[in-house]
């Protein structure tokens, strides 16, 4: 076994667990529909981070050809994935007893910490490129985190529910473009 077959089964572990999270929140939602109250900008982050959760597994394959990893290399790919968890563990809360669930009030109880993981997710990915290669990635890959991290700012720092339904549509739309434009075939 080379070494990145060796590093990726903790990273795939991680992310099958987030992936897990994100559908287990999907399935409290249809166990306990009479007692949620649905807020669609929630489903629509969990829907994106399944995407980026995808994305992500799929663009590992390109860390295939690193023939000498070091432990600060895996570390922050590592962190990334685990941050990459946390949003999982954030965007849907725990389904519980006879509990009305109030998707909306959930939601802007944890905007804070939802977008500031989101934030250090995406520097983390950055980072990742110039720690592994030595530079940052293409032009076009480093727009797309920055655009992603100045819009989750914002989203950290208010509360006008048209700007934060907006930037769910807006980012799953944005999401898309980068990743066809970017990550559509194996490298």
């Amino acid at each position: 076994m080379d070494q990145f077959s060796y590093l990726s089964v903790l990273l795939s572990i991680i992310l099958g667990l987030a992936i897990t999270q994100v559908l287990k929140g999907f399935r409290g939602i249809l166990l306990a529909r009479r007692r949620v109250v649905v807020y669609w900008p929630v489903l629509v982050w969990a829907v994106l981070l399944l995407s980026i959760f995808v994305q992500s597994w799929w663009a590992s394959f390109g860390m295939r050809d690193i023939a000498q990893w070091t432990f600060p290399a895996f570390s922050i790919v590592l962190l990334q994935t685990v941050l990459m968890y946390m949003l999982a563990a954030l965007v849907f809360p725990d389904f519980h007893g006879d509990e009305t669930t109030d998707l909306r009030a959930h939601y802007l109880d944890h905007t804070g910490w939802f977008f500031g993981l989101m934030v250090a997710a995406l520097v983390t990915s950055l980072f990742k490129d110039v720690v592994l290669s030595g530079h940052f990635s293409d032009a076009a890959n480093v727009a797309f985190h920055l655009c992603f991290i100045a819009s989750s700012i914002v989203a950290m720092l208010t509360r006008r529910e048209g700007y934060h339904k907006g930037l769910s549509v807006v980012g799953l739309a944005m999401f898309a473009v980068y990743t066809l434009a970017l990550f559509s075939r194996l490298r």
